[in-house]
């Protein structure tokens, strides 16, 4: 297979992910602020919130058909492009797909349209339960996506059938309770959170400089603070368990993301910056902080953390032993077809080593048959192991950095709420808005370390990227990504204008019973009421 084909259908899957992704995590997130606000509406019974419900439900609704459109599109290339992967483990990644679809698609898709339709026709309480449960299918849907993109990265629950040459599930429980699939879950989910709440803020930053709305736009800061503080808090916590996962099941995806070339004495030191050079196999201008990577890789002062040159030693002897795999599987497989009884010997020598049979399949970018490889080719495959450290290396960085921003600027606004009567600097309120795109980058930047962080696997030791595209042309890679570049462009212009439109018009329902319940209640909100919620020069 040409190697080019299948970079173009990495490249075509690539960004068909990240422009889903673009929209996934702001449904993720928004999903649960709208439930909390309508929340709050049924237990105070104060039209603002239900104001407040309404106006950030229509932006979940865009954001969600939108989402919903790009995502369909990911499945579908599963089978166009991905052939052969879907073919050699589809028996287990199609098992989560298929749950996703059924259990958390259908009920999102189905209570979503009684949200936006129901307010009339559903008691106050039976329209509550309504937007709790698109919260929780839109949820679900996370959860099944990632156990199936976990599995990738950890295939456990599943063992090779060499009579079928596919790989076949033994446990349903493994693949659902994996533990990177559940590290991956609430580490993605809880940036949702952030991502929504760093929105919702932004946006009533807006509202406040410009004056308008101010009512609806304080107490949407007040919900979106505290939620994105406590969502930005947890994302630190589940990164660092993330961390700790890949030092037990992603060892070169680890080594990789601290461009940790040599093995360090425990515990190893974080790499703060640095230039990191494939040629070289060394990192230039490296400042480290000690201890720090030992401790959050493996939770301990006196365990080490393999390097990159020590993992690709041991990768070569992997794909040795699956050379071994692979001469065994053959003879089994010639016996099935002569109908002779299969060797003790060949099952035997199957058994010990097919943990390493993926390995033996690197060769196959070198050689028809990995038993003819040469020491040199072999050498190569080895050196294959290692992903693209400097995109590691700095998408890793990128998003930490700007965690640590969102938990500084989440904090401060919470602190302005709780202690400083929701009066906010307007330096403070120009940054909210400013913040608005940086969680979708630090989003991207961590599909990038999830993603590029197991190549050049598909499915990570046991199928490599390389031998599970389809055999299409180039003219036909070509044609459907240009095709699918415009198509998402479009619907990317299509969110944005949306966006910026509704925004602009601001709330538009149940604006008179807000205003007639506050005229009511003018007496006890007159304090906060005529208190500017821009803080004075002198703050």
């Amino acid at each position: 297979m040409e190697i080019g084909l299948v970079e173009l259908s990495r490249l075509q899957f690539g960004m068909t992910a990240l422009y889903h992704f673009l929209f996934v995590p702001l449904t993720l997130g928004l999903s649960i602020l709208v439930a909390i606000m309508e929340t709050v509406y049924v237990m105070t019974n104060r039209p603002i919130w239900r104001q407040m419900t309404k106006f950030w439900g229509t932006l979940f609704g865009i954001n969600f058909v939108l989402g919903v459109a790009t995502g369909i599109t990911m499945e579908f290339q599963f089978g166009m492009n991905w052939s052969y992967y879907s073919h050699y483990v589809g028996d287990i990644f199609g098992a989560p797909l298929a749950m996703e679809g059924l259990m958390a698609f259908f009920m999102e898709a189905t209570f979503v349209g009684l949200f936006f339709f129901g307010w009339d026709k559903l008691s106050k309480v039976g329209h509550l339960v309504i937007t709790w449960l698109v919260a929780i299918g839109s949820n679900f849907s996370a959860l099944w996506i990632l156990i199936a993109n976990g599995w990738m990265a950890n295939p456990v629950g599943a063992e090779f059938n060499p009579e079928t040459m596919r790989m076949e599930m033994t446990s349903f429980f493994e693949v659902v309770f994996n533990e990177v699939a559940q590290a991956k879950f609430v580490h993605t989910v809880s940036a949702g959170y952030v991502t929504a709440s760093l929105f919702v803020l932004g946006v009533s930053a807006f509202y406040l400089l410009k004056g308008r709305h101010t009512d609806l736009a304080r107490r949407s800061i007040a919900v979106a603070s505290a939620f994105g503080l406590a969502s930005a808090l947890s994302v630190v916590v589940l990164g660092d368990e993330s961390g700790y996962s890949a030092s037990q099941t992603q060892k070169m995806k680890l080594a990789s993301i601290e461009a940790m070339w040599e093995t360090e004495a425990a515990p190893a030191s974080f790499t703060l910056v640095g230039l990191p050079n494939m040629e070289d196999r060394e990192t230039h201008y490296a400042i480290h902080i000690p201890w720090v990577m030992g401790l959050i890789g493996t939770r301990s002062f006196d365990t080490e953390i393999a390097g990159i040159n020590e993992l690709v030693a041991e990768n070569e002897g992997r794909v040795r032993m699956g050379i071994i795999a692979y001469d065994a599987l053959m003879e089994i497989r010639e016996a099935r077809a002569a109908g002779e009884e299969i060797p003790s010997q060949a099952k035997f020598r199957f058994e010990q080593n097919s943990d390493d049979l993926g390995y033996a399949f690197l060769l196959k970018r070198y050689v028809e048959d990995p038993r003819d490889a040469t020491e040199a080719q072999i050498a190569q495959a080895a050196d294959d192991t290692i992903p693209y450290v400097p995109t590691l290396f700095w998408a890793f960085r990128i998003m930490v950095g700007l965690g640590m921003s969102f938990i500084l600027i989440t904090a401060y606004f919470f602190w302005r709420t709780s202690f400083r009567r929701m009066t906010y600097p307007k330096w403070s309120l120009y940054a909210a808005v400013g913040f608005i795109p940086l969680p979708w980058i630090a989003a991207e930047m961590g599909w990038l370390v999830a993603e590029v962080g197991r190549q050049p696997w598909t499915v990570d030791g046991m199928l490599p990227t390389a031998l599970s595209a389809s055999y299409l042309t180039v003219g036909d890679l070509l044609f459907t990504l240009f095709g699918f570049a415009l198509f998402y462009t479009v619907l990317f212009v299509i969110e944005v204008k949306l966006m910026i439109k509704y925004i602009k018009i601001g709330p538009t329902q149940d604006v008179d019973s807000t205003i007639a319940w506050q005229e009511r209640h003018v007496g006890r909100l007159s304090t906060r009421r005529n208190q500017s919620p821009l803080a004075e020069p002198a703050e």
